[in-house]
């Protein structure tokens, strides 16, 4: 792999991520061209809809194209959808080397975009940061093979594991660097979503307020079985672009579920498992048909539980702070348990970063097989 190569693959990787949370339900892509072993251009794919990556670099570098080599994060598509395909627009502009990260899983490219290069006289190398790129896209690459999004978990606790002081009471346990960290997160997922207690106890808002003010709010999704949620709850009367989505019970009250969508409300119906629980593998479903590709689960302790009890989380963001609660506090996991260590859902690819004097501890959310 040519050092060049390299260099300015993690520049387009970079571009890529300026996408993260805009892009649904199309991947995040960055592009970079680059002629005699300098940089010409450079853009990113912004939302679904408008120009790829591709076209916006190379409408930048205009005639200078012809000749230069494009680094682009995800293989140029090769079809027509919203927008024309890319690897015709990158063949018409005179690239004469195409970079690629990895391949585009979409069947409707799945290599043909290459081939087409290819087949145009066009040098192509692919599989540079291959793995980078695929870290860049996971939520994507799933949808894109599953119907499902991405799901994460996040929490802020005690080191003993607790979620607050005492039951239903809201408050903060971890420090102000780790609550901006949330926000950053919140910024670059799809959707965040919370159950019923959750927005009893704290009345949040759900949306990102970063320091810079340039933050976009994700979309919210709600899970109330019954529709208990008192309407003057704030997530009903938000000023924001992003939309609200309540799911419940089929036999939630109808009258409940006309005054929320007269307040703009997305009221979705699901089926419940012995009149106790939503199923949440229909839930999530149904968040994939949205066209979201990855939600920020924030609680409670209740639909960790349970997301994790039908393995539906891929990864965990668990915040902790350096104190200890006591019985007084809620727990992590309400309602499940295990009888030993095989059973247990666990973490791999850990990392363990300093917020302030918090601790965040990231990883893969991995299952027991047997």
């Amino acid at each position: 792999m040519a050092h060049d190569d390299v260099y300015f693959m993690r520049i387009a990787l970079d571009e890529a991520k300026k996408g993260l949370g805009r892009t649904s339900p199309n991947p995040c892509v960055g592009a970079v061209i680059v002629k005699n072993g300098e940089e010409i251009a450079r853009g990113y794919h912004k939302k679904a809809g408008t120009p790829h990556a591709e076209i916006h670099a190379l409408n930048k570098a205009g005639e200078n194209a012809r000749g230069a080599t494009i680094y682009v994060t995800l293989e140029p598509c090769n079809h027509t959808g919203k927008t024309p395909p890319c690897s015709k627009a990158v063949a018409s502009a005179g690239i004469s080397r195409v970079v690629v990260g990895m391949e585009d899983p979409n069947p409707l490219v799945n290599g043909s975009g290459i081939n087409y290069l290819r087949s145009q006289g066009i040098e192509v190398v692919s599989g540079v940061l291959e793995e980078d790129c695929v870290a860049v896209n996971r939520p994507f690459i799933k949808k894109i093979k599953t119907g499902f999004p991405w799901v994460a978990m996040k929490a802020g606790m005690s080191l003993d594991g607790r979620l607050s002081y005492q039951p239903n009471q809201g408050g903060w346990i971890t420090g102000p660097e780790s609550l901006q960290k949330v926000h950053q997160l919140r910024d670059q997922f799809d959707a965040i979503m919370v159950g019923r207690n959750t927005v009893e106890i704290d009345n949040p808002s759900l949306t990102t307020r970063l320091a810079d003010g340039q933050g976009r709010d994700p979309q919210r999704v709600v899970v109330d079985r019954n529709l208990c949620l008192p309407m003057e709850s704030k997530i009903f009367h938000l000023n924001s672009n992003a939309s609200t989505f309540v799911f419940c019970s089929e036999k939630a009250d109808s009258a409940k579920k006309e005054k929320l969508q007269e307040l703009g409300i997305n009221v979705i119906l699901l089926p419940c498992e012995a009149e106790r629980y939503l199923l949440l593998k229909d839930l999530v479903s149904e968040i994939g048909k949205l066209g979201i590709n990855s939600v920020l689960v924030e609680g409670g302790a209740t639909l960790h539980a349970n997301m994790l009890r039908e393995h539906l989380y891929d990864e965990a963001f668990l915040f902790q702070a350096p104190c200890f609660i006591g019985d007084g506090g809620s727990p992590l996991l309400k309602g499940m348990s295990t009888d030993k260590r095989a059973d247990c859902p666990y973490l791999e690819e850990i990392s363990v970063s300093r917020l302030g004097k918090d601790s965040l501890i990231h990883g893969t959310v991995c299952y027991p097989t047997n």
